[in-house]
């Protein structure tokens, strides 16, 4: 049943003492093949990559959000997509380069690239180490060959185990992303799955049960998933077998050795901000008195177009101070150890006060618990994280699907 509307005691006025930290998002969207699950923006790259024209565009859509944060450091980038490792590391390089003469990297910045296993970008590790990544994340989705053709995926187990052996010479830091609840997957299927991961020496884990979005093949054409029920065992598995290897459960789907969190997811679900540039990117910049959302044209070649004629933006918006307590719960309540108290009004630039009507109803019905000064989701609010989350909806969104 969905939860009835909360009246939520919102000031207006939003007042920063101190903006929040503040990353890097950079997308790259060609990929080899869309797979069926996929609802990224992302796009089959049928010809050459056009790498100099669209770091070309990156960078001057840097330039246009670069007023916007004068002074303020980068904490992390992350390049993201598509398949970033299509690139070359000499367009990586260029990129990253670009991007210090821009903006104030802090010395021990984060710097990720996400890649997908293959023969042909296996041997491109090096380079991209060189030209500064230093944490590399995986999209290996599974190590059993039959789950990976079910999957679309374009490449096959021992291409996945070969690329995390080269990735390992170059990256200390090296995240591996594998789904579960995949088509006629059993609960030991799914636990050898992250035993191997574990045997492979990633370092950060991320498991992520395999959902049906919209506009995607399997929305189309919907495969036969393992019951709820088996998904949720699957789930309690992972977390037991990942904590038994020393694995911090420290997000919803996010598993890492003692230092190896990743810095900057944790910026998103802290609620700081990022600069979004490239194809469909999305951005949060927060000003002294407003938080605002940017988004870019989802086509690469309309983003590039638009970019190289200064014209990157296609929506600016400001999140209404109502909008702001669900916005800030929406990713803080992701975290298995919650956040502490402040940080709510550190980055909303509202007391806690306005949230303070669903804090009391997730109390009651077992979702959250209250601690000294930290606030964090009991195990029930992690299994039923929806149903906590709808509890912080401002009223005229109560009840709707969440996005």
């Amino acid at each position: 049943m969905a939860a009835q509307p909360v009246v939520l005691e919102t000031p207006r006025t939003v007042r920063f003492k101190a903006l929040p930290p503040l990353a890097l998002y950079v997308h790259i969207p060609w990929c080899i093949r869309k797979c069926p699950y996929c609802d990224f923006n992302s796009h089959e790259a049928k010809e050459d990559l056009p790498e100099r024209e669209y770091v070309d565009a990156l960078i001057a859509d840097l330039d246009g959000l670069l007023p916007s944060v004068w002074g303020r450091p980068v904490s992390s980038v992350f390049i993201g997509g598509g398949t970033p490792s299509l690139f070359s590391p000499q367009a990586i390089d260029r990129l990253l380069s670009e991007v210090r003469a821009r903006v104030q990297l802090e010395p021990d910045a984060e710097i990720t690239l996400e890649a997908n296993p293959g023969t042909a970008e296996s041997g491109r590790f090096k380079g991209f180490h060189e030209a500064g990544v230093n944490r590399l994340s995986m999209g290996v989705q599974s190590f059993d060959d039959a789950f990976l053709k079910k999957l679309g995926r374009v490449h096959s187990a021992d291409e996945a185990r070969h690329a995390i052996e080269q990735a390992l010479e170059h990256f200390e830091n090296l995240n591996i992303d594998l789904m579960y609840g995949l088509p006629g997957q059993t609960l030991g299927q799914a636990q050898r799955e992250m035993q191997e991961a574990v045997h492979r020496g990633a370092s950060h884990i991320s498991a992520y049960q395999l959902s049906i979005e919209p506009n995607t093949v399997f929305f189309r054409e919907r495969p036969e998933l393992p019951p709820h029920d088996v998904c949720a065992d699957m789930q309690v598995a992972i977390e037991e077998t990942l904590a038994g290897q020393g694995y911090q459960h420290y997000e919803t789907s996010a598993f890492a050795r003692p230092g190896r969190r990743s810095r900057h997811n944790l910026n998103y679900w802290e609620f700081g901000d990022y600069l979004g540039i490239g194809a469909g990117a999305h951005g949060k910049i927060s000003f002294a008195d407003r938080v605002t959302r940017h988004a870019r044209a989802k086509q690469p070649r309309e983003y590039m177009q638009r970019a190289l004629q200064g014209k990157s933006s296609v929506a600016e918006t400001v999140v209404e101070a109502r909008e702001l307590p669900f916005e800030f719960m929406l990713n803080a309540l992701r975290l298995i150890e919650g956040f502490p108290s402040e940080l709510f009004a550190q980055r909303t630039g509202l007391p806690l006060q306005s949230a303070q009507a669903g804090l009391k109803r997730a109390e009651a019905r077992g979702l959250l618990e209250r601690e000294l000064n930290r606030i964090r989701p009991s195990r029930r609010g992690m299994l039923f994280l929806n149903d906590l989350l709808e509890l912080f909806l401002p009223p005229r969104r109560a009840g709707k699907n969440l996005p």
